[in-house]
């Protein structure tokens, strides 16, 4: 049994299975809604019906408040039609964003690496004739076995090697998911994707220079952006601050190095903030955004800002940026939400964060 699905004000509609959610429908559709968790944590999706019935799911009264729920208002990546449904959505255009149909897709473990003590790189090669097409910034949901559910990583590799993929994981404390990663899986087991998701990507149509700022495992994105920036031949300058802990937790350095050796409009300012002071590094001390008001001089205006990684380095990299008078319009950040991250107070200083 499916049922019809009318986006306005798109005026598009689409057929939609017996239990399968808004969200889903309209990305395997093509058609991107705003999104984030996909589990009902963060109220990224939520859309109001104007006609029809729905099941809301597993949407938590946090992310949808029971006035909302009176209003129409539902999340779209829970709930799911009990009827023919007309729904309205807030979309703003981005022209450098490419609607990429959501799929399913299967491979096969080809190599498993220590990257740092705490983050694996996993490679999957996808079955013959299958490639994902993404754009670099996207991410992944990548299925695990029996309860475990789905978790979501992004691509750490260029879209040109979309036939053989890169995830970049680091261990939680505490998560069943990573744990299982890090433990029990090994080369030559098969799995299961669906992707890609997301809109964090790089605004090529700006014309202006690319700031990359970066910590742990949130290497993987601003590094599959780079290196399709430098694959295609972007001449724009383009600068990589990336921090970690110490030199045992700094991965992909010495790529880096090399990439910036090898192409004159490429920076790279690798920090760490808390290396033995004894030791044999050269590079900055302290963490991301002090290395990059060091970079700059405290003035980042002319760039586009991409950020990645924990929650409170992305706070503090919003505030100096801000301060070095670069401002929301050309600022982006990717986060990926869990059931407490939603529990906390997001930024005063910025509605997309």
């Amino acid at each position: 049994m499916s049922y019809a699905l009318t986006i306005e004000p798109l005026g598009r509609s689409i057929e939609v299975e017996e239990g399968q959610t808004i969200l889903d429908a309209a990305l395997r559709a093509g058609i991107f809604l705003p999104h984030a968790c996909g589990q009902g944590y963060c109220a990224t999706c939520k859309v109001t019906v104007t006609d029809g019935e729905v099941d809301q799911g597993n949407a938590s009264n946090f992310a949808l408040m029971d006035y909302e729920r009176d209003e129409g208002k539902v999340l779209a990546c829970c709930a799911k039609l009990e009827s023919d449904l007309v729904i309205e959505v807030e979309i703003e255009t981005d022209e450098d964003a490419r609607d990429i149909p959501v799929r399913d897709y299967h491979g096969v473990v080809s190599r498993i690496e220590d990257l740092t003590p705490t983050i694996k790189g996993i490679w999957i090669k996808l079955d013959e004739g299958e490639t994902l097409d993404f754009q670099a910034g996207q991410y992944i949901n990548l299925n695990l076995p029996g309860e475990l559910g789905f978790r979501a990583f992004s691509l750490a590799n260029a879209p040109s090697a979309g036939n053989e993929i890169e995830l970049n994981i680091r261990i939680v404390p505490g998560g069943a998911g990573t744990t299982w990663i890090h433990n029990e899986l090994k080369a030559g087991d098969r799995l299961s994707l669906t992707g890609p998701y997301g809109r964090f990507l790089v605004h090529r149509s700006a014309g202006v220079p690319s700031l990359f700022m970066a910590g742990g495992s949130g290497l993987s994105s601003p590094r599959s952006m780079i290196l399709d920036l430098l694959e295609e031949g972007s001449t724009l300058p383009i600068t990589l601050v990336y921090g970690a802990r110490n030199q045992a937790e700094l991965y992909y350095h010495q790529e880096f190095v090399e990439l910036a050796a090898r192409h004159s409009h490429f920076s790279y300012v690798p920090a760490l903030s808390d290396e033995p002071a004894d030791s044999d590094w050269q590079g900055f001390r302290g963490y991301v955004h002090e290395a990059a008001k060091a970079h700059f001089d405290n003035d980042f205006r002319g760039r586009k800002a991409y950020l990645c990684g924990p929650p409170l380095m992305i706070e503090a990299c919003i505030s100096t940026l801000m301060q070095g008078r670069l401002f929301e319009r050309d600022i982006y950040t990717e986060k990926f939400f869990s059931a407490a991250d939603a529990q906390q107070v997001r930024s005063p200083l910025f509605k997309r964060v």
